[in-house]
């Protein structure tokens, strides 16, 4: 539904479950009313300024990606069938561009990648496809109750580390 915004040897690639119905609606990633994401990005520090969701694709300049594991549908992790879900090329996408860090944008698209039932927030245990790897509280309107912002500022620090080397 969005395009991948990828390339190789990005700090943190951000992967959502799928484009929301109004990020859908407007072609833009994180545009639905409430979605803390660009917000966030800025208050942590990895963009220098909240970006517009029409402006995603600027992501890349401050070496950051974006993509999701359901490309061909939209619409909440509940209306999602689990055949709208291509996690093998996902992982094919992850082994070609070697970005250091994947950070899922909650923990639904999470779990769906890694394979697992439960999964907490913050740097996993695993890597996929050589990349460390992030679960972060979703930035969507629909997960208010989860949100806790301290797991992004925990994220940024790890990536301005990387920038430092």
């Amino acid at each position: 539904v969005l395009p991948d915004v990828l390339r190789p040897g990005l700090a943190v690639v951000f992967c959502g479950t799928a484009a929301g119905g109004a990020s859908a609606r407007a072609g833009a990633y994180y545009a639905g009313p409430g979605n803390k994401f660009w917000p966030v990005l800025a208050r942590t520090g990895l963009t220098p300024r909240p970006l517009a969701p029409r402006e995603f694709a600027l992501v890349l300049e401050h070496g950051i990606g974006l993509t999701d594991l359901v490309k061909r549908a939209s619409g909440g992790d509940a209306s999602l069938a689990k055949s709208d879900f291509d996690v093998p090329a996902f992982v094919e996408k992850l082994a070609r561009h070697l970005p250091a860090i994947v950070a899922f944008n909650g923990k639904a698209a999470a779990k769906a990648a890694l394979g697992v039932k439960q999964v907490e927030y913050g740097m996993q245990r695993t890597s996929l496809a050589e990349s460390v790897v992030w679960v972060l509280p979703s930035t969507s309107g629909a997960a208010n109750g989860a949100w806790n912002e301290a797991h992004w500022f925990a994220l940024a620090k790890a990536v301005r580390e990387l920038r430092s080397y």
